[in-house]
């Protein structure tokens, strides 16, 4: 195990989204404190599984937060590399396929957790959430923003411009993550919609995060964490599948 020089490459990683912080951190913070102050007046009053609804909102916009901010970091930068052609250094680079998506990995799970941390501190100024269950909360937005993090190294890896990860983003990420429980319970919804929101990995990640803060939510936590990390082991496998194989990346 090549650990400086993966190290290194994550180290770069970190230094090109903190060059433009503002951009990085700050916008997707005020981003997620628009949707809750809209949000929380429209629902201001009413409560969401006997929790009152802007506080409800709090975790859900963190973690779409962390999903929008893990797959931004990853898919820009391998897509940015192959646009301007300096792939071919990290290529010739002693760096294993393994490695390299460590270190990708790492420094967008770090670029996650930082957005994560700077909201909810934000978000105190306004209302008051508790932590419940602080350890199911961490693993949650590991697997979730890891996960996250590996399908924009994937969609890096596929697209040949910025189009291309535009689509991904807005034809896949957004309407998954909307669609997943951000905003709402799924208990609100009609007896198909419910059904349909099972299939869907995102919901699992919300929904085991937020069980972190309030201690409840609407699946097991227990099966909110095996299919996060089942998910998260699936994405992975085909990444480094790729890496390994130069898939789109040599050539």
């Amino acid at each position: 195990m090549n650990w400086r020089g993966c190290y290194t490459l994550f180290v770069k990683e970190i230094r090109r989204f903190y060059s433009v912080i503002l951009q990085t951190v700050g916008a997707p913070v005020i981003t997620a404190l628009l949707y809750m102050l809209v949000f929380g007046q429209v629902l201001q009053g009413q409560t969401i599984e006997g929790v009152r609804a802007v506080e409800f909102l709090v975790p859900g916009l963190m973690m779409m937060s962390i999903i929008q901010n893990s797959f931004a970091n990853t898919s820009s930068s391998i897509t940015q590399s192959k646009i301007m052609g300096n792939l071919v250094f990290l290529l010739m680079s002693p760096l294993s396929a393994f490695e390299i998506y460590l270190a990708y990995i790492a420094a967008s799970l770090v670029r996650a957790v930082l957005v994560a941390i700077v909201l909810y501190l934000v978000t105190q100024f306004f209302v008051s959430v508790p932590i419940h269950e602080p350890l199911l909360m961490l693993v949650m937005l590991i697997f979730s923003g890891g996960t996250l993090a590996v399908m924009g190294l994937i969609a890096g890896i596929v697209a040949n411009k910025f189009d291309h990860l535009a689509a991904f983003q807005n034809f896949f990420i957004l309407p998954m993550s909307f669609l997943s429980g951000v905003f709402y319970s799924i208990q609100n919804l009609p007896p198909f919609w419910q059904q349909l929101s099972y299939f869907n990995p995102f919901f699992y990640m919300i929904d085991g995060f937020r069980h972190g803060f309030f201690g409840v939510g609407d699946a097991n936590p227990l099966v909110s964490l095996i299919v996060a990390a089942l998910f998260f082991v699936a994405v992975s496998a085909v990444a480094i599948t790729m890496l390994s194989r130069g898939y789109k990346i040599r050539g």
